[in-house]
């Protein structure tokens, strides 16, 4: 067999597992247009310190709990009528999003507020975006992860890992989209175009081009009903080993939550009115794009727990780095290609992308050895419920942690900037860190307990 040949033999795979993929894209595309700049934009919209950080841990809670649920769906009525329904959900809550700006007359200020200024003009589809983009993103999630599942041909890891790599090549897409179309406008909320049209063109790929595996339906085995999957999630959760497993483990997502709450409000406020936070953000995916392969070369034989207290520590060490520039001459807005503040979220961006790669794959892995044998598949449909818990814990507690500890003593500028007192906004990092070493040591700690148990 040539060398050609061999190339094509390797990455053979169905029409409908390419057309999955190509449908992630878009999705990923859609939600990452506008995810970097979600608490900036609630916030100019009048919703004031709180509610944009605490809003946007709803979301994210929604999009990784209700795959428990969505996912029963999806296998009720097949893959591609549920993939059509959560692009549509997913193109209307994006217009959703941006309709009090383009129908409403919001003016978007621009620095946001303390209190809520917003009304039921602001508040109705805002609240109504959230729940379809939630909805929409947690139907796609098991869709396509059951597509790659059924359609991997005995290739499961190159499979998945290639699904992987799609997912942030969709985000560095959206993000660069989303940079281009608010930079020639001029306006934030055409992130929202971006996402919408993202999502239709995810909605036409299926439309289009995409079917259900033809091992959609395994007979072996059997459908479960939504109570059957209520009393799944009692039994999943009476786990006594497991549900502290979701505690230990949820500070890690907790902290990586941050990149889209504590970082975005620093740069905004303290650092440059007109952020490029979609760009900074970018910085995680390419990271992870490039770096991949090599970490799982160098590091894939670390046992679980290990790498995932690694992935704990780097990530709690990533937000440590912005005590620097506090120190610095010119502060955080002094410019090296970047303002100084600016330059270590980035930085942070990147480190935070090396956690995930020690940690966020291992978790599976990890989770399905603390399964009762026989039950490995029902304790992994669990498996997002870590990120879920991080992130509805998250939203509020960092734009606590950013208003009422980072900010103490802060003074307003004549630019509109906050110059912060580096003392306190120094306290605020080292809390972020503490917290991620702490999460790192619990999970050892939980580790150690483990081995002692009964298996």
């Amino acid at each position: 067999m040539d060398q050609q040949s061999s190339f094509r033999e390797k990455y053979r795979f169905p029409s409908s597992y390419w057309n999955a993929n190509l449908t992630e894209l878009f999705e990923r595309a859609a939600y990452y247009s506008m995810a970097s700049f979600i608490v900036i934009y609630l916030g100019r919209l009048g919703l004031g310190d709180y509610w944009p950080s605490t809003l946007n841990g709803v979301l994210w809670f929604l999009v990784y709990f209700l795959p428990i649920l969505s996912g029963t769906i999806a296998d009720q009525i097949g893959f591609r009528r549920s993939l059509l329904m959560a692009c549509l959900l997913l193109a209307g809550g994006y217009f959703l999003m941006g309709y009090p700006v383009w129908f409403g007359g919001q003016v978007l200020v621009l620095q946001a507020g303390k209190e809520v200024t917003a009304g039921s003009g602001v508040l109705v589809p805002v609240a109504a975006a959230i729940l379809l983009i939630g909805i929409g993103g947690s139907i796609v999630k098991p869709c396509i992860a059951g597509t790659v599942q059924r359609t991997h041909l005995g290739k499961a890891t190159l499979a998945f890992a290639i699904f992987y790599m799609v997912i942030n090549i969709g985000s560095v897409v959206g993000r660069l989209a989303a940079f281009f179309v608010r930079t020639k406008l001029g306006r934030l909320d055409t992130i929202f175009i971006v996402s919408m049209l993202a999502a239709l063109l995810a909605f036409m790929v299926v439309l289009l081009r995409y079917r259900d595996p033809e091992s959609a339906v395994d007979p072996e085995k059997p459908r479960r009903t939504l109570p059957e999957v209520l009393i799944g999630m009692f039994k999943v959760l009476g786990s006594g080993r497991f549900a502290l497993f979701l505690l230990v483990s949820s500070g890690f997502f907790f902290i990586y939550n941050q990149v889209y709450n504590v970082l975005p409000l620093y740069v905004k406020k303290t650092v440059d009115l007109s952020p490029a936070m979609d760009l900074y953000t970018m910085a995680n995916p390419i990271t992870i794009v490039l770096f991949q392969l090599l970490i799982t070369k160098l590091f894939g034989k670390l046992p679980p727990i290990k790498s995932i207290i690694v992935g704990t520590v780097i990530i709690g060490l990533a937000m440590l780095i912005n005590v620097v520039p506090l120190y610095l001459a010119g502060g955080v807005t002094a410019r090296l290609w970047l303002p100084l503040g600016s330059l270590f979220v980035v930085m942070t961006v990147s480190l935070i992308a090396f956690g995930e790669l020690f940690a966020s794959a291992r978790l599976y892995e990890y989770i399905g050895s603390l399964a009762p044998k026989g039950q490995e598949g029902l304790f992994l449909g669990y498996s997002n419920l870590p990120m879920a818990i991080g992130s509805l814990v998250g939203g509020p507690a960092g734009a606590w942690l950013f208003n009422k500890v980072m900010c103490a003593g802060a003074v307003k500028q004549a630019n509109g900037l906050l110059k912060l007192d580096p003392k306190a906004a120094a306290t605020g990092w080292i809390l972020l860190t503490l917290f991620g070493l702490g999460s790192a040591l619990s999970m050892w700690f939980y580790n150690r307990w483990l081995q002692k148990q009964p298996a």
